[in-house]
C-alpha cells in the first residue's frame, strides 16, 4: 500500500518507536542494532506484514546521502585530535589504497564467479568496497568492549574517510557501463585528487567556519545547535556542487569544529548524538523498505560468494597489505581485517547504477543488500568475540556521564565543569585536601544539600555532593577519572589482571630494580633507564595503553600515559600466552554463546507471579 498524509506520519514515527524498543532485545543477545532496524524496514515493506510500498530510488538517495552527512559529521565531531592523528596514516592507507585492493579483489570474484562481466563485476567490488560509518561507530561502541585505541582510533577514522574513493570508484564504472566514457585515462585520476584534495581543504575550512560562527553569533541556547547542523549540511552539499568529495568535507568539518573551543558544547555534542541515531535508524529503515525481499533469492548465492570473498579474503588482504608499513601487530592487523563492517554505504552507493539506468542494475542493489546483511550478521555480531579472543580489549574506564559543563568566555583557555558525586565516585576514598587532581586544575567551590560549603574547612566529600571544577579542556577527562563512576563489568578485576599483569610500578621506576625484583634479562646499560622509557624504546609505534612487551618470561604492559609519556606500567610475572590456539578460540565461542543465551529473557516469561 502507499502512504498517504497522516498515515506516513502515524507509520514512519510508529516504526522508530519500535526500532528503538526492539534495539533493547537485540542488546540482550548481542545482535547487531543496524540489522534489527533493517529487518524491521524489510518486515514493513510490500513483501511484508506491514505492506508499504516504497520503490522511489531518488528519493532514498536524496535522504540517504543527508543521512550519512549528518552521521559522518558526528563521527568527526567526536574523534579527539590525538586519535586522528594516532590513526591518519594507516587509515588514509586503508580508505585509499586497501579500498582499491578490495574492490579490485572482489570484483576479480564476481566477473570470474558469475555473469557480470569485467566491468559489471568491478563495480560490484567497488558498491562494496568501503566500511560504513554508522556501522563501525555504532557497533564498536555499542558492544560494551574498550579497544585499544590505535585499533578503534584506525577503525573510526578509516570508514570516515573512506567513502570518497567508493563513491569516486562506483561513479566511474557506471559511466563505464553506460559508455559514457571509453576507457580509463589521466583525467579520471586528477578528478579524483580535486575530490579528495579539494573535500579535505573544504572541511577545515567549513569546520573552522561554523566555529567562528557559533562564537560570534548571539541567538538562543537551543539554536546553536541547529546552527551547526544545519552548517554541516551546507558544507556537504556545497562541496557537491564544487566537484569535491562532500562526504570528506564534512567529515573532516565535524573534526576540526569539534576540537575547537566553542559555545554550547555540551549542548551541541547531545543533540547531534540523537540526531545522529536518529539518522541511522531513518535511514536503516528506509533501505529495509526499499529493497523487495521477492527480488532476493534469485540474487541470494550470489551475494554470499562475493560476501564471502571479501570477508575472508579481500578485506583480510587489503588490511595487511595496506598496515605493512605502519608495524602494526598480527592480532591488530587480523582485528582490523575482521571488522571490515559493511552497512548503508554499499546499499546507498547500489543506488547509483539503478538512478544511472544501467541494465540489470536491480542486480547490483540486491546483491549489495546481501552482502550488508551477511556482513552484520557474521562480523556485526562476533566483534566483541573477535576482541576478547585477540585480547584487544581493556579493562573499561571512567566516563563523562555525570559530567555538566558550564559555558565559559571563548578566550579563556579553562573549562567549568560539575560533577554529582556517586556511590562509587574514586574522589571518595581521599580527604578533600588530597584529592588527586590533574595538573593546573582546582576545585572551585562544593555545593552539600543546597549549601555552599567553606572548602577551608571540609574534610571529605559525601555521596551527593556537587563538585564545580576548573581545568583546562585536555585535562578534562583525566578530571572525569577522579569524580565519575566507573564502568564497572562483572569481571573486570580479572580482565584488568590479565591485560595489565599482577603488578603495576611507576614509569619513573628504574630498570634495573624492576629487573633485580622479577627477574627480567636487560643489559646492562639499560639499568639506570626509567621503566617507562625502556617500554616505550621498544615498542613499534607510539605507545598506546595495552601495548606490551616481553622480556623474558615478564611482560611489560602501558597502563597509563601523560602527553605521549609512558607513567604507569603494568608487569605480568605469569602472562596469558598470546599465541593463537585454536583450542582456547573454540572455548571462548562456545562461552561467549552461553552468555547471549543466558541473556534471553525467556526465563523471565515463564516466570509465576
Amino acid at each position: 500500500m502507499h502512504l498517504y498524509g497522516e498515515q506516513f506520519i502515524f507509520f514512519g514515527a510508529l516504526l522508530v518507536v519500535v526500532s528503538i524498543l526492539a534495539g533493547m532485545l537485540s542488546n540482550r543477545v548481542g545482535a547487531p542494532l543496524l540489522l534489527v532496524f533493517l529487518g524491521l524496514g524489510m518486515l514493513a515493506g510490500e513483501s511484508g506484514p506491514g505492506g508499504v510500498l516504497f520503490d522511489d530510488f531518488w528519493a532514498a538517495y536524496l535522504i540517504g546521502s543527508v543521512a550519512l552527512a549528518i552521521i559522518l559529521f558526528d563521527g568527526g565531531l567526536r574523534t579527539p585530535k590525538r586519535t586522528f592523528q594516532l590513526a591518519l596514516r594507516p587509515a588514509l592507507s586503508l580508505a585509499t589504497f586497501g579500498v582499491l585492493v578490495t574492490a579490485g579483489v572482489t570484483g576479480l570474484a564476481a566477473a570470474l564467479l558469475f555473469d557480470f562481466g569485467w566491468i559489471g563485476g568491478f563495480l560490484v567490488g567497488a558498491v562494496v568496497a568501503s566500511t560504513d560509518a554508522a556501522a563501525v561507530f555504532l557497533l564498536l561502541h555499542a558492544k560494551g568492549v574498550n579497544l585499544e585505541e590505535r585499533v578503534s582510533a584506525t577503525l573510526e577514522v578509516e570508514s570516515g574517510i573512506n567513502d570518497p574513493m567508493a563513491v569516486f570508484l562506483t561513479v566511474i564504472f557506471t559511466e563505464l557501463l553506460m559508455a559514457k566514457t571509453g576507457s580509463f585515462d589521466v583525467s579520471i585520476a586528477v578528478q579524483f585528487v580535486v575530490q579528495m584534495v579539494g573535500g579535505a581543504i573544504l572541511g577545515v575550512a567549513g569546520g573552522y567556519a561554523i566555529g567562528w560562527l557559533v562564537n560570534r553569533v548571539e541567538i538562543a541556547a537551543g539554536l546553536y545547535p541547529i546552527l551547526v547542523a544545519a552548517s554541516a549540511i551546507v558544507i556537504f552539499g556545497g562541496a557537491h556542487q564544487l566537484g569535491t568529495s562532500g562526504f570528506l568535507a564534512v567529515y573532516v568539518a565535524g573534526l576540526v569544529f569539534g576540537n575547537r573551543r566553542h559555545r554550547a558544547a555540551r549542548a551541541i555534542s547531545r543533540f547531534h548524538d540523537g540526531l545522529a541515531w536518529m539518522s541511522q535508524i531513518g535511514l536503516f529503515l528506509m533501505l529495509g523498505l526499499l529493497v523487495t525481499p521477492a527480488d532476493l533469492p534469485k540474487d541470494l548465492w550470489q551475494g554470499v560468494a562475493i560476501a564471502a570473498v571479501l570477508i575472508f579474503v579481500a578485506r583480510p588482504l587489503s588490511v595487511w597489505l595496506g598496515l605493512l608499513p605502519f608495524r602494526f601487530k598480527w592480532r591488530e592487523v587480523a582485528f582490523i581485517g575482521w571488522v571490515g563492517l559493511r552497512g548503508a554505504v554499499p546499499i546507498f552507493l547500489a543506488t547509483v547504477p539503478v538512478l544511472a539506468g544501467v541494465p540489470g542494475s536491480k542486480t547490483y542493489f540486491s546483491v549489495a543488500f546481501v552482502v550488508v546483511l551477511t556482513s552484520l550478521v557474521l562480523q556485526g555480531w562476533t566483534i566483541g568475540f573477535a576482541a576478547r579472543l585477540l585480547r584487544l580489549v581493556l579493562p573499561p574506564t571512567s566516563d563523562d556521564a555525570n559530567r555538566f559543563d558550564i559555558d565559559v568566555p571563548t578566550g579563556i583557555d579553562r573549562e567549568i565543569t560539575a560533577y554529582r558525586i556517586a556511590p562509587d565516585s574514586p574522589a571518595l576514598a581521599y580527604g578533600f585536601a588530597t584529592i588527586p587532581l590533574p595538573r593546573r586544575t582546582r576545585i572551585i567551590t562544593v555545593i552539600r544539600d543546597g549549601t555552599v560549603m567553606d572548602r577551608s574547612k571540609l574534610l571529605s566529600l559525601r555521596i551527593g555532593d556537587y563538585v564545580l571544577a576548573l581545568a583546562p579542556p585536555e585535562h578534562l577527562h583525566a578530571l572525569d577519572v577522579v569524580f565519575s563512576p566507573r564502568r564497572r563489568a562483572e569481571d573486570e578485576d580479572d580482565l584488568r589482571e590479565r591485560v595489565f599483569g599482577e603488578f603495576t610500578l611507576a614509569g619513573e621506576a628504574p630498570v634495573g630494580m624492576v629487573a633485580d625484583l622479577y627477574g627480567m634479562d636487560v643489559h646492562a646499560t639499560d639499568r639506570n633507564m626509567s621503566l617507562g622509557t625502556y617500554l616505550a624504546q621498544r615498542l613499534p609505534a607510539q605507545p598506546v595503553v595495552g601495548d606490551w612487551v616481553g622480556v623474558g618470561e615478564v611482560e611489560l604492559v602501558v597502563v597509563e600515559l601523560d602527553d605521549g609519556k609512558v607513567t604507569k606500567v603494568g608487569v605480568a610475572i605469569d602472562p596469558e600466552p598470546r599465541r593463537f590456539s585454536l583450542k582456547r578460540a573454540w572455548a571462548r565461542l562456545g562461552e561467549e554463546v552461553l552468555a547471549a543465551l543466558r541473556r534471553l529473557p525467556i526465563g523471565k516469561f515463564r516466570r509465576r507471579p
